[in-house]
């Protein structure tokens, strides 16, 4: 008689953690940042969690860092496949109101941040840093639309940031969508 296979678990990555983190964060706040509660979450042992990060400071660093790679770079890459400056503009909003990865803690992981940069000292910069160049992108493009108004980026950015406080049943996606370009339209930007 042949004996059944035992199947094999799939090895986590450091990425598999920090997504972990993220949804904890959306879930609990920081407190729910533990290794062993991470670890129950994802059917593991906090061996694993160990393995890729020295303790739970360097976890809450790296999440951190992967956030600003996920929710600047990567945008930006995906922005920056538009030519002129006003396509841009729409399509970075349109990416920004619109994202709701789940994986990713949804559109609730930017208030999460914001909530725990009230805690915790390292949070607030990351997320002052973010708040500064997301400032100083929205602005860049502003002024290549010829939108020279000053108030004008941070009108913009601020309604983004609103959005993220809705969830996507209070307010659908293409609702949050729609209600950029309108405020695109009236600022002058074309699209």
């Amino acid at each position: 008689m042949e004996q059944a296979e035992t199947p094999r678990r799939r090895r986590l990555a450091a990425q598999d953690w920090l997504l972990a983190g993220y949804r904890a964060l959306v879930r609990q706040g920081p407190a729910g940042l533990r290794a062993e509660a991470l670890a129950r979450d994802l059917g593991t042992t906090k061996g694993s969690f160990y393995w890729h990060f020295a303790d739970v400071g360097a976890f809450r660093a790296a999440l951190l860092t992967y956030w600003v790679t996920r929710a600047f770079n990567e945008v930006l890459a995906a922005v920056e496949v538009e030519t002129a400056p006003a396509a841009r503009l729409h399509r970075l909003v349109a990416l920004a109101v619109g994202y709701r990865d789940p994986d990713y803690g949804g559109a609730a992981l930017e208030p999460a941040l914001r909530a725990w940069a009230r805690e915790d000292a390292a949070v607030a910069a990351a997320v002052a840093d973010m708040d500064a160049r997301r400032l100083r992108y929205v602005a860049a493009l502003c002024a290549a639309c010829g939108r020279a108004d000053p108030a004008l980026p941070g009108l913009i950015y601020a309604a983004v940031t609103g959005y993220t406080v809705f969830d996507a049943a209070t307010i659908p996606v293409a609702d949050a969508q729609a209600g950029m370009r309108a405020l695109l339209h009236l600022a002058g930007v074309p699209g």
